[in-house]
């Protein structure tokens, strides 16, 4: 705020009703009058600091005109605080989104939503201010105060708002107009609906690009504002979609428009969809002609001359599908999407990709892609399926690895809607390629998608390929790659099952152990204890502990640092008499190991294992090993053994108390 506000003629200080006591000491009860002391004082000096230099004070007391407005009461905040704020509308933009924050907060301070209508003022200023974060903050809040209005203020001082609002000469003040007409609609008179629509019309077509970019934003809102007020009346051909809204949409949508404008056509395009999709299936002649009047438009977003448009088309193109599935002449949009998945940006490209699941889930029937094998008669249809996955082909050529990866992502998903058989025959061969895909990311995503995959067919179909695709991952140059192929071994081991995995992949889970980076090590151990929750005690210790036994003795302490790590991490899915019998023995003697590090996490790890294995075990086998690492002369191994034989000791102990009650 500027410094005029420190010569406002008024004094909003709280009233001064005496000598305020000092606040009480932290064990005094604090009875209402104090508290009421000390909700006066903060609000005082938050109205200090509303009033000061310092931006960031001015912010948060503006944070707090909640506080201010109870300690003044509902006639002084109408009255002096609101004045006060609207003075003060050139300060710095971040008190201006905190003021116009609070005030949609403010309601019940002024007097409820008898006197709501006052809080108008100074939002009115807010909704004129050039930062978009101000206007954005101030619209927010103007909906709420706009809610509790009642219906005589509403259809006088906040319909005179927005009709002010949106032939005020600043186009900041249009923004704001266009985003709060669609939300008055449908309280307001039928005579000033008409107002509304011709005043959104107007700004539909204003002179600034910035203003028209906001009303195509808000073109779907209106739309549906107007359906909910006017009925299915207003899809006639008098009504005000045909003449009005429809005609905006195609001025809006139009290559005269600049690229920011052209932006909104797919969502607008959705919202229509939506709304003539709720109002089926039994379509009037006038809606149908609706239809026909939406469809170019939508294929025409295909063809713009901006990528950007284009992109958004693509990865939008899901929603229109949900949108104008159930309508008629649905099946025209698949050729469109067909030309984005050949795009020439390979973002578009990419974009379009990665919704094919979704719109191959329409249920429109199409015709056959053109230059199929064979002739087939002019009436044959298939499924929305069937038809785009004979493009999945042509996309595990694409020179962008990044459609390819998008690709891998999502191609398995076709496979519950084609069925088993279309799968075999049309989808595992596309698979197959991207499993030998050059670029890792490829590989690395397929295989994260397989599940759809295995529920429709199985892996028994992929396992010859996948094992090539595992091995290359596991030992690709990215340790990202390596760390992302380990989070999926636990489900390809589910999907491949035991024997498989246990011929094929046991030896490379152990092998990560050894990794040169700390964080696949680490993976690799959560990995094991993952498999053994999976296959079992007895598959653990046939396949996974021998090797275990091995990397203890290994020369790097790094390695033997797994080994340990794996122990207490696999002894939380076993058996505890396996536990007792393979674990333990393994890591007591791990407690000798000549690097301190390792004889921390011995302790660490006996503290999990000595949990497993009982208080008498504990006692006669682990407890002396602690004793003995408490007296290690390095620091950090003692520190560990005593917070291990403390936690041991109290847990045990409180589990005798237990019993013995």
């Amino acid at each position: 705020m500027s410094d005029s506000r420190l010569t406002v003629p008024m004094d909003i200080d709280p009233v001064d009703d005496g000598p305020k006591s000092m606040p009480p000491a932290p064990s005094s009860p604090l009875n209402q009058k104090e508290l009421a002391i000390l909700k006066e004082e903060d609000a005082r000096q938050a109205i200090d600091m509303l009033r000061g230099d310092d931006v960031e004070g001015r912010v948060s007391a503006a944070n707090k005109l909640e506080a201010i407005a109870v300690a003044l009461g509902q006639e002084r905040t109408r009255e002096e605080l609101l004045p006060f704020l609207a003075d003060g509308i050139d300060d710095e933009d971040e008190v201006l989104v905190s003021i116009a924050s609070s005030l949609g907060k403010m309601v019940e301070h002024v007097g409820g939503s008898d006197h709501a209508e006052k809080l108008l003022m100074p939002l009115e200023l807010l909704l004129t201010v050039e930062e978009n974060t101000v206007r954005d903050a101030a619209c927010a809040s103007t909906k709420v105060v706009a809610e509790s209005l009642p219906s005589p203020a509403f259809e006088s001082r906040y319909a005179s708002l927005l009709e002010d609002l949106a032939n005020k000469e600043w186009f900041t003040a249009r923004i704001s107009a266009a985003t709060l007409l669609p939300s008055a609609y449908a309280r307001l008179t039928n005579h000033q609906q008409s107002s509304i629509l011709k005043n959104f019309e107007s700004l539909c077509r204003d002179e600034t690009p910035m203003v028209r970019r906001v009303a195509a934003q808000q073109l779907g809102n209106i739309l549906k504002a107007v359906l909910k007020a006017k009925g299915r009346m207003c899809f006639t051909a008098d009504g005000d979609v045909s003449k009005i809204i429809i005609p905006l949409y195609e001025f809006l949508a139009t290559t005269e428009q600049p690229d920011s404008v052209r932006l909104q056509t797919t969502q607008n395009c959705v919202s229509f969809g939506q709304v003539l999709s709720e109002v089926g299936p039994n379509w009037t002649e006038s809606e149908l002609k609706l239809v026909d009047r939406l469809m170019p438009l939508i294929v025409a977003t295909i063809d713009d001359r901006s990528w950007r448009v284009r992109w958004t088309a693509a990865s939008k193109f899901a929603d229109v599908i949900e949108a104008f599935g159930p309508l008629p002449k649905a099946e025209e949009l698949i050729p469109a999407y067909e030309k984005l998945l050949q795009d020439p940006e390979a973002e578009v490209r990419t974009a379009a990709t990665f919704n094919l699941a979704a719109v191959a889930k329409c249920r429109a029937m199409v015709p056959p892609p053109a230059g199929r094998e064979g002739s087939s008669p002019p009436s044959e249809r298939i499924t929305v399926a069937e038809r785009l996955v004979k493009r999945v082909t042509s996309l595990t050529e694409d020179d962008s690895e990044h459609v390819r990866a998008a690709l891998a992502m999502v191609a398995t998903d076709l496979a519950p809607i084609l069925g088993k058989d279309a799968t075999i025959s049309h989808l595992v061969p596309p698979v197959l390629l991207l499993l030998r895909d050059a670029a890792s990311e490829v590989r690395l995503n397929l295989i994260s998608s397989l599940s759809s995959l295995n529920e429709v067919i199985g892996v028994d179909l992929l396992s010859q390929s996948l094992l090539p695709a595992i091995l290359d991952l596991a030992q690709d140059a990215k340790w990202r790659i390596r760390s992302a192929i380990i989070k999926q071994i636990p489900l390809l081991a589910e999907q491949l099952g035991i024997n498989f995995f246990s011929d094929k992949l046991a030896s490379l889970c152990v092998a990560w152990l050894g990794d040169d980076i700390a964080s696949i090590r680490n993976a690799a151990a959560h990995n094991l204890q993952d498999l053994t929750a999976l296959f079992g005690t007895a598959w653990a210790i046939e396949y996974i502990f021998p090797s275990i036994e091995e990397i203890r003795h290994h020369v790097s302490y790094l390695r033997r640092l797994t080994a340990v790590k794996a122990c207490a991490l696999m002894s939380s899915k076993m058996e505890s008499d396996v536990v007792k019998l393979e674990i333990l023995p393994l890591v007591l003697e791990m407690a000798n190991d000549d690097v301190a590090n390792i004889r921390f996490n011995v302790a660490e790890a006996l503290r999990d294992i000595a949990r497993i294995c009982g208080k008498s075990l504990y006692e006669s086998q682990v407890r002396p090993v602690l004793n003995l690492l408490s007296e290690d002369y390095d620091r950090d191994v003692r520190f560990f053994a005593e917070r291990a034989s403390k936690s041991l000791e109290k847990e045990f102990n409180e589990g005798v108390v237990g019993m013995q009650e």
